[in-house]
C-alpha cells in the first residue's frame, strides 16, 4: 500500500483512502473504540495559516477534525487579527479549536499545572469566543503519555482511550512515527485511529525534504517581518520587499 505524499494532495488521497475502506471521521466526543472511527487531529506548532488548506479538505469531505493552537510560542502570534480570522474559518468549517499546552514551560506538575493550563484555557476562550473542551500536549515528556486523569477539568488526547485503547498514527517530524497509517494494526482489525498531522508537514512538494519545508517557512516569517517593519516604522522602508 503506498504511502501518501506530504503534500495537499496527498492529505486528500490519504482521506479517500480512510474513507474507502469504510473509515468515518468522528470527534474526541463522539466516537466508538471498535468502529472504524477516525479521530483527526492536528497541532499547530508553527502555522495557523498552514492549516487551513487542509481543513478545507476535511470540510469538503464533511469529516470533522480537532485543531490544537498554542497560546504560548514564538512561533506564531495567536492574538494577531489574521490569527484570529483563521481560527474562526476552522471553527466556521465545523472543526473544534482545542488547546495545544506545553507542560515544559511550567515547574510544577501538580496543581499549579491544572491551574496554568485552566488560565490558558481561558486565554484562547476569550480570544476565539467559543469553548476549549480538548487540550493535547505539546512534545509532551513520557510521563504525561497515557496519563488517565483531565487536566483543567478538559480531557486530554493522550488518555488511555484516545491513545493506547486505539490506534494511533504520529507524522511527528515530518515522516510516520508508526509506518504507513493505511497499514496500521488498528485498520487491519477495523479499530478507531487517532491520526495525528501537522499542518506544517503538509505544505510544498512532494521532492521537498523536512529541512527544505523548515527553510521555506523560515523565510516566509522573514519576509512577513520585514513587512511589517515596513508597514509600522518608518525608518525601515526598503525599496526592495521581497
Amino acid at each position: 500500500m503506498n504511502t501518501p505524499d506530504f503534500t495537499h494532495a496527498g492529505y486528500v488521497h490519504l482521506l479517500a483512502s480512510l474513507s474507502a475502506i469504510g473509515y468515518e471521521a468522528r470527534t474526541f466526543h463522539d466516537f466508538d473504540p471498535t468502529s472504524r472511527h477516525l479521530l483527526l487531529r492536528h497541532d499547530i506548532d508553527m502555522s495557523i495559516q498552514a492549516a487551513i488548506p487542509i481543513a478545507a479538505a476535511e470540510a469538503d469531505r464533511g469529516w470533522p477534525a480537532s485543531y490544537f493552537v498554542l497560546v504560548r510560542t514564538e512561533m506564531y502570534n495567536p492574538f494577531s487579527s489574521t490569527a484570529i480570522a483563521d481560527l474562526g474559518r476552522l471553527a466556521a468549517m465545523g472543526h473544534e479549536i482545542g488547546l495545544h499546552f506545553d507542560c515544559s514551560l511550567y515547574a510544577d506538575g501538580g496543581e499549579a499545572l491544572d491551574r496554568a493550563a485552566a488560565a490558558e484555557c481561558r486565554v484562547l476562550e476569550d480570544m476565539t469566543a467559543r469553548p476549549v473542551r480538548l487540550i493535547s500536549f505539546h512534545r509532551p515528556a513520557r510521563s504525561l503519555l497515557g496519563r488517565t486523569t483531565p487536566l483543567a477539568g478538559r480531557p486530554h488526547t493522550y488518555m488511555p482511550r484516545f491513545y493506547s485503547d486505539i490506534g494511533y498514527c504520529s507524522d511527528s517530524q515530518g515522516r510516520w512515527r508508526f509506518g504507513n497509517p493505511l497499514a496500521h494494526a488498528a485498520v487491519a482489525e477495523k479499530k478507531a485511529l487517532q491520526l495525528l498531522t501537522h499542518p506544517i508537514w503538509w505544505e510544498g512538494s512532494a521532492a521537498e525534504d523536512v529541512l527544505r519545508r523548515l527553510e521555506a517557512f523560515a523565510e516566509r516569517r522573514r519576509q512577513a517581518l520585514r513587512r511589517e517593519l515596513a508597514a509600522n516604522c518608518l525608518t525601515f522602508r526598503p525599496v526592495d520587499l521581497e
